[in-house]
């Protein structure tokens, strides 16, 4: 390396070494000049092995690539969510919240230092192929993913649309690894669909938050309450990985017109902020029950859990992911950006979701649909059914029906596969006669 050359580079390392002085070791001057003096000798032990591999390695090596090489592992010493960025994958991060792009549509993390798959996204590839929250990838393309980073993975796992990558696979409650060939394609990032599951009844689907996510869950309302008085709503967040903070503020706001939503707490003091509710235009009065589950993490345990603690919601399903840490993204210098864990969110109550994540108020765990076959619903003899059996003498005249709305194919099918949206519905359509009930006093 020409002396030049290697002076500038010592100097972009010293900089972010004290930039990272800065963010970890805050504290009064002393403390600072302290850390900053720990700093520098542990800049001279770098400076040392960059000159042995520089000098003696068997192999000439890139100076750029040997200096990522060294910013990638201090930051993903830290934790599973933070990591350094070239210029290429930080670009790649800014389309995912806004475009699309081509691969095969699951959400990964690294947890007990294994490639976990987090939820694969509805209607992707991968959701198609059978892939399910908790899936351990233990090999892409038959390469073993130990030691993998996470941004590494998402390289390998990412490609042109049509082509294949296989992914091996350990499940639990299974003794043989799974292996699934995935076609690639394009992954659009349509967060909001919604259905009308009775005439009164709406449902919601937020797949993931990305940039568009508020307006489209507007729209989806609109749609649902300009059919007729809106008696109840099911939020399903299932599987849903998470995305922006912004975004899972907003949509808690839509139901919300006062109180805490979120608050961060992190070691700059920048990063202690708390989020409230506004007051809304149009009051949505009607009861909301947010369905969850393993798969829901990060900005859906946000939502999930500013509903919850300001009564708002029911929340029904069982236990969700626990990704309770706020990661903030630096861009840097050269065009590389910085995905760094900067503070840890806590719910209204000052519960940090880390970990344990949110709690359901009413736990039910999905059942996956009987075989019709072996499933056969038991008939009951009822007085009507005898014969000779005697009329109603009192029978009173029956109220006119509502005018049902067209009957809606997706709606049915859901209903019939998902006892967890069934469940939800059946306590929304007794809700009104629960809240009209007195209790002895």
């Amino acid at each position: 390396m020409k002396p030049g050359k290697r002076k500038t580079l010592v100097s972009i390392l010293l900089a972010c070494l004290l930039v990272a002085g800065v963010l970890f070791f805050h504290g009064n001057q002393e403390e600072v000049k302290a850390d900053t003096d720990a700093v520098y000798k542990n800049i001279e032990l770098f400076t040392e092995v960059l000159r042995e591999v520089e000098k003696h390695y068997v192999e000439p090596q890139d100076p750029q690539k040997l200096i990522y090489g060294a910013i990638k592992g201090m930051v993903r010493s830290l934790d599973p969510h933070s990591s350094f960025m070239t210029k290429d994958e930080y670009q790649e991060l800014m389309t995912e919240t806004k475009g699309s792009f081509s691969g095969v549509g699951i959400e990964i993390t690294i947890k007990d230092d294994v490639l976990t798959v987090v939820s694969p996204i509805e209607g992707t590839p991968a959701y198609k192929a059978g892939m399910k929250a908790g899936d351990r990838i233990i090999k892409i393309e038959g390469k073993s993913t130990k030691g993998m980073t996470l941004l590494d993975a998402v390289k390998n796992i990412r490609g042109p649309k049509g082509t294949e990558v296989e992914l091996t696979v350990a499940r639990k409650g299974r003794s043989q690894p799974l292996t699934f060939k995935i076609k690639r394609d394009v992954i659009p990032l349509k967060s909001v669909r919604h259905l009308q599951l009775t005439p009164e009844i709406g449902y919601v689907r937020i797949s993931n938050f990305q940039s568009h996510t508020t307006r489209d869950l507007k729209n989806a309302l609109h749609e649902l309450e300009k059919r007729g008085t809106l008696k109840g709503l099911v939020l399903d967040l299932r599987n849903n990985p998470g995305g922006l903070l912004s975004q899972a503020v907003k949509v808690s706001d839509l139901f919300l017109d006062k109180g805490v939503i979120v608050s961060t707490r992190g070691r700059d003091s920048a990063q202690n902020i708390s989020m409230s509710a506004h007051k809304n235009g149009t009051e949505k009065k009607y009861p909301i029950i947010v369905l969850v589950n393993g798969g829901s993490a990060s900005a859906s345990e946000i939502v999930a859990g500013a509903l919850q603690d300001n009564k708002r919601a029911l929340i029904l399903g069982t236990r969700t992911f626990g990704k309770g840490s706020v990661q903030t993204i630096i861009p840097l210098g050269d065009g590389s950006g910085l995905r760094l864990t900067t503070a840890r969110y806590y719910t209204p109550s000052g519960r940090s979701i880390q970990l344990s994540g949110i709690v359901p108020d009413v736990k039910v765990e999905f059942v996956p649909p009987a075989d019709k076959k072996k499933s056969k619903k038991p008939h009951f003899l009822r007085e009507e059914d005898l014969k000779g059996h005697m009329e109603n003498d009192r029978a009173v005249k029956e109220k006119p029906k509502k005018k049902p709305v067209e009957k809606d194919g997706k709606a049915e099918n859901l209903l019939k596969k998902d006892n967890q949206v069934r469940y939800a519905l059946q306590l929304l359509e007794s809700w009104e006669i629960f809240s009209k009930m007195k209790v002895a006093q």
